[in-house]
């Protein structure tokens, strides 16, 4: 194969012989942390101390390794199946080496030799029998698949893909790439399989229910070395060097809101005006509890909120968040499950639903939930959207909103969860208002429905 160097080495045949770099035995490390522990990765290295003794650029580099070797775990598990022989196993430490130089070789574009080379020499300082076992499953990848993958990208890029074209670019499931393709246009589908392994934009929002903050965060952020840039949302925010902001403390004290650019969207659309009674349904941590709290206050005055959450810990999280966001006044949290929420509530102006879902639109910022769902995961999850969105619309007041919203992109999640809803009883007073897919560059995808229950 052309590129190879010539020189040999004992146990590896052809090679570049090169100590594997800091940056790269430092991903090595956390994702074998990330494995024992089963850590979501995107915890893990907020927390790495590992990645304090690294240069900027070495860090950006750990973060994409990590990342996107655990967002296309099972696509580099398939193909480096494929090239050991039948029933061989593969200790742990190893498989996570070739995954992380496969992972290189397939979608980061990196030399075949330096990438081999390094492989091996990451394989070698976890099992150093396995050298040679290392050096010939990464050949064969760099030989093979490589190129296979370059004819599903043309395919993709031509619009004349197969779902297992989409599984390998998108290093996805090709269950989930079926799923999609019967809920998207060939262009969306396109779009959102090339995005899965693309870096997530780092995007914050500004807490503006403190209005005597608003004006100052961008130096705020700015002070904090986070290089802030003003986005197109009010109060949005892209970090440039999002590794500053949790040394800042701006997120501790809830000056800033992590927050991805879709998600901002979705609570600004229902559009709270001051004074109205809000139910928000799946409160989680509460980010977008204040982000509509955020929106009213901008708008003239809080709205007054009931935040509902089935889950007693994030409940009791959200209501701390709270006080320390200066919301507490209008928000009350209230641990419930929302397909039972207590008559004595009364009616709401807006009832928003933040439902749980696959979350198929948010794979570059949450890389452990393609190869973690089930195939019947959507089918499950739509029937307790259903229950949800019924139980809420109980809720709404005459003349009220009734927002729906997921971060999936699967049609039984979304369109067909609205269809069903308004077919039924349940539904009969409501009148479809619009829908909408909000996605944007380098960011999550989320689906929000707005319905009215008529006077």
């Amino acid at each position: 194969m052309g590129g190879w160097s010539s020189r040999r080495c004992p146990d590896v045949g052809a090679c570049v012989v090169a100590r594997a770099t800091e940056a790269r035995r430092c991903a090595l490390a956390l994702l074998g942390e990330r494995r024992r522990r089963d850590a979501r990765a995107r915890d893990l290295l907020r927390g790495a101390s590992e990645l304090e003794r690294l240069s900027e650029r070495d860090r950006g580099f750990v973060t994409r390794l990590v990342m996107g070797v655990t967002s296309a775990q099972g696509e580099l598990d398939r193909v480096i199946e494929s090239h050991l022989r039948r029933g061989a196993k593969l200790e742990p430490r190893v498989r996570d080496a070739l995954r992380l130089a496969a992972f290189e070789l397939l979608y980061l574009g990196a030399r075949p030799d330096a990438a081999v080379s390094q492989g091996v020499e990451l394989v070698r300082s976890v099992a150093p029998r396995a050298a040679g076992l290392a050096n010939a499953v990464l050949r064969r990848v760099a030989e093979k698949d490589a190129a296979t993958l370059v004819a599903s990208r043309a395919r993709v890029a031509d619009g004349s893909f197969t779902a297992s074209d989409l599984a390998r670019v998108g290093a996805l499931p090709k269950w989930l790439c079926e799923r999609a393709m019967a809920s998207l246009s060939a262009e969306e589908v396109a779009a959102w399989a090339e995005r899965a392994l693309e870096p997530a934009a780092s995007w914050v929002a500004a807490n503006r229910a403190r209005t005597e903050k608003g004006q100052s965060l961008f130096r705020m952020l700015e002070e904090a070395g986070c290089r802030p840039e003003e986005g197109p949302l009010p109060g949005s925010f892209r970090l440039g060097a999002p590794a500053r902001l949790a040394p800042s403390g701006l997120v501790e004290s809830v000056d800033v809101l992590p927050c991805d650019l879709a998600a901002q969207e979705v609570a600004l659309s229902c559009e709270p005006t001051p004074g109205e009674r809000v139910l928000e349904i799946g409160q989680g941590r509460g980010t977008k509890t204040i982000l509509l709290e955020g929106a009213a206050v901008a708008a003239g005055g809080p709205c007054e909120i009931v935040a509902v959450e089935s889950d007693e810990r994030r409940s009791a999280r959200s209501t701390a968040r709270m006080e320390t966001a200066g919301v507490a006044d209008h928000v009350r949290c209230v641990c419930a499950d929302g397909r039972a929420l207590d008559a004595s509530l009364g009616g709401f102006d807006l009832v928003f639903i933040d439902a749980p879902c696959t979350g198929t639109g948010t794979l570059s910022r949450h890389p452990e939930i393609a190869w973690s769902l089930e195939e019947d995961a959507p089918e499950k999850l739509s029937r307790l959207q259903g229950e949800l969105l019924s139980a809420a619309a109980a809720r709404v007041a005459a003349g009220g909103r009734l927002v729906y919203a997921t971060c999936s992109v699967l049609a039984e999640e979304n369109e067909r969860v609205v269809e069903a809803f308004l077919a039924s009883p349940a539904g009969a007073g409501f009148d479809f208002v619009r829908s909408d897919r909000t996605s944007w560059p380098n960011a999550d995808t989320h689906f929000h429905a707005h319905l009215q229950r008529r006077s």
